[in-house]
C-alpha cells in the first residue's frame, strides 16, 4: 500500500514538472539543436511506421550506446526477424545508434517518466521485453511495464556506494521499482551485495560481470582510423585527451605547456564529451596561443598545428588508435570519469584522474595488472606537474608504452562475456 501511494505522489510530482522539463528542453536546444527536434517522442509520441511486439533495449547516452553494441548486436543475430527498439535521451547517443546500427534497429527517444507519457509509449509499441542498464530506475515506466506483463530486465548493474546512500533516502520508492524486474544481472560482486543492501531479491540478482569489457574493433573502425590517420600529414608522437569536461581542457593544456619544452613535435588531441562546448573548447585553445586545427573544417594536421580538435561525433574509438598515450576526462572533477577500457583495447597506455569513481571496480582489475596511471593530487597546479611529468615518462620510453598497453589489454580480454551472458538471460525470459 505504502509503494502505491508512493507511486501516485511520483506520478502527479512528475505530472506537474512536464511544462518545466519541455522548457529545459528548450534551453538546451539553445547551444545543441537537436534538443528542440522530435520533441513530440519525448512526450511518447512516435513515428507512425514504428512496429510493435518486439524488445526495447534503453541506452542513455554515448557511452551507453557503445557500451551495449556487443549485446544489440548479438540479439539481432540471435533474434533476427524481432524487432528491437534502442531508445536514447541525448542526441549525440541517437546519433551513435544510427551509425552503429543503422536500419537494423528502430530508434526513439525514452519519454519523459509521466504516467501518460509513458502509456503512450507502450501503447504504441506494445513490447515483450525491456532491457535497461546500470541504475536506469524509472519508477513509472517500470511499474507500467510490469502491470502490463512485460518482461523486465537490468544488465550491467551498478550501485556505487554514494548512489545507495542516496536512494536509502527513497527505498519506499526505489527498492519496490528494483523488485519490479525479472532480473537484475550485476557487473561485479561488490554490486551485487549493494542492491541486496538496498532491498533487492536475492532470487532476482547475479553477478554476470561487465558488458563493457564487451568491446572489439570491427572495419568501419578500422576505416574511420585509416581516414582520422590520413590528416595526420607528419609522424609524431600523439596525446590523446578523451572525453573531456569544463575544466578538464585547461589542466590538459597547461600541461600540454611543459610538454612542448622536451616534445616540441607532440601533437594534442582533444575530444570534448558533449558537442555543445565544441566552440568553448576551440576558444580556450587559441586564447592560450595553441596553432588550432579542427576535425569539422577538414583541414590536414600540419607539423606546426599543435593542437587538433576532434569537433565530432562517434570517432572516439578509432582516435585512440592514433594515441601514443591517451588519458580520460571526466576524472579530474567529481563526474567520476569515463571508460578507460576503449583505449586499453588498442593496447594503449592510458593515464587518469584522481576520480574514476564511476569505474571503481574496472580500475582496480586495472591496477592490479598494472595497466594504467592514475594521478593523486587533487590541487590543479600539483596536478597539473605530476601529469606533465607521467606523459613525459610514457612517452620518452616505448617499453613504458608497450608494457602499459599489453597489461591493459589483458585485462579487457580475460573480462569478456558479459554481453552474451546477458542476452542468455533475456531469451530465458521470453
Amino acid at each position: 500500500m505504502r509503494y502505491q501511494l508512493s507511486l501516485m505522489l511520483y506520478r502527479l510530482v512528475f505530472l506537474g514538472l512536464l511544462p518545466i522539463a519541455w522548457l529545459l528542453l528548450q534551453l538546451r536546444s539553445i547551444k545543441q539543436k537537436a534538443y528542440r527536434q522530435r520533441i513530440g517522442e519525448r512526450f511518447g509520441f512516435l513515428p507512425r511506421q514504428f512496429k510493435a511486439g518486439g524488445i526495447i533495449v534503453h541506452a542513455a547516452s554515448v557511452g551507453e550506446v557503445i557500451a551495449l553494441k556487443s549485446f544489440i548486436s548479438q540479439l539481432l543475430e540471435t533474434k533476427p526477424n524481432r524487432v528491437i527498439t534502442v531508445t536514447t535521451f541525448t542526441p549525440t547517443g541517437s546519433e551513435q545508434v544510427k551509425k552503429l546500427f543503422g536500419e537494423r534497429v528502430q530508434h526513439c527517444y525514452l519519454p519523459l517518466d509521466s504516467t501518460f507519457c509513458v502509456a503512450a509509449f507502450l501503447n504504441k509499441l506494445k513490447p515483450q521485453a525491456m532491457v535497461f542498464m546500470e541504475t536506469e530506475l524509472w519508477p513509472n515506466l517500470i511499474a507500467q511495464s510490469a502491470e502490463q506483463g512485460i518482461k523486465l530486465l537490468l544488465i550491467n548493474g551498478r550501485l556505487s556506494q554514494k548512489s545507495m546512500d542516496s536512494y536509502r533516502k527513497l527505498a519506499w520508492l526505489i527498492t519496490p521499482t528494483i523488485n519490479r524486474f525479472d532480473k537484475v544481472l550485476c557487473q561485479s560482486q561488490v554490486n551485487y551485495e549493494h542492491f541486496l543492501a538496498l532491498g533487492a531479491d536475492v532470487a532476482r540478482c547475479k553477478v554476470s560481470g561487465n558488458v563493457k569489457f564487451d568491446i572489439s574493433v570491427n572495419q568501419t573502425i578500422e576505416d574511420k582510423q585509416q581516414e582520422l590517420a590520413e590528416f595526420v600529414v607528419t609522424e609524431r608522437l600523439i596525446w590523446v585527451v578523451a572525453s573531456t569536461h569544463k575544466g578538464d581542457e585547461s589542466i590538459a593544456l597547461n600541461a600540454f605547456t611543459e610538454l612542448l619544452k622536451s616534445l616540441p613535435q607532440l601533437l594534442l588531441i582533444i575530444v570534448p564529451r558533449h558537442p555543445e562546448r565544441f566552440n568553448d573548447v576551440a576558444s580556450l585553445c587559441l586564447a592560450q596561443g595553441y596553432n588550432l586545427a579542427r576535425r569539422s573544417t577538414q583541414e590536414k594536421v600540419t607539423s606546426d598545428k599543435q593542437v587538433w580538435l576532434l569537433d565530432s561525433l562517434g570517432e572516439l574509438l578509432p582516435t585512440c588508435a592514433l594515441a601514443s598515450v591517451v588519458t580520460m576526462g571526466g576524472s579530474f572533477s567529481d563526474i567520476g570519469g569515463h571508460n578507460p577500457l576503449e583505449p586499453a583495447l588498442f593496447k594503449k597506455p592510458i593515464v587518469v584522474g584522481p576520480n574514476m569513481s564511476n569505474f571503481v571496480e574496472v580500475m582496480q582489475q586495472l591496477i592490479a595488472e598494472q595497466g594504467i596511471i592514475q594521478l593523486t593530487d587533487q590541487d590543479n597546479v600539483d596536478m597539473t606537474d605530476e601529469l606533465s611529468k607521467v606523459i613525459t615518462d610514457i612517452l620518452l620510453s616505448e617499453k613504458t608504452q608497450q608494457t602499459l598497453g599489453e597489461n591493459a589489454y589483458r585485462v579487457v580480454t580475460q573480462n569478456q562475456g558479459a554481453s552474451a551472458r546477458s542476452v542468455k538471460q533475456l531469451l530465458k525470459l521470453l
